[in-house]
């Protein structure tokens, strides 16, 4: 059973780390491309179309980038007995009473829950992501189209 705990919590600690990790680099992707096309859309004349795709498009990403914040934000809450949050309630006596008894049991579903949050929000970037990009693929078709 100490093992099975310990496993079930490791995993779901490296679950957040994971969409933590994830997030981090989408949102770095995100940054880069709105930096390109807020230096590209100055430079380029769209048809209505192509203008109100990309703005669209645009919007989306910066959605994307919201959810992603939203993902590394830190949780503070539930102070579930045996995880950090908890543990910042209390004062040295309290913690040492604590520290001495598993919690993992009541830890790992509460860090389950924020984890599968997480995952969620994620999801619903990428989701942003994959639509704007389809929205700005469609812009700059009708950029080539208008050029030939």
């Amino acid at each position: 059973m100490d093992a099975a705990l310990g496993e079930a919590f490791g995993e779901v600690q490296g679950q957040i780390a994971r969409t933590d990790t994830k997030a981090s680099i989408l949102l770095a992707v995100i940054g880069a491309s709105l930096a390109v096309l807020g230096s590209a859309g100055s430079a380029v004349t769209l048809p209505l179309v192509g203008g109100i795709a990309a703005g669209l498009g645009t919007a989306l990403l910066v959605a994307a980038a919201g959810l992603l914040l939203a993902v590394i934000r830190p949780r503070l809450l539930p102070a579930a007995p045996g995880t950090l949050t908890h543990w910042a309630t209390l004062d040295a006596e309290a913690f040492r009473a604590e520290v001495v008894v598993d919690h993992r049991a009541a830890a790992v579903p509460a860090l389950a829950r924020m984890a599968v949050a997480k995952y969620r929000a994620l999801q619903r970037a990428i989701d942003c992501i994959r639509a704007g990009g389809a929205l700005l693929a469609i812009a700059a078709l009708t950029a080539v189209g208008g050029a030939l």
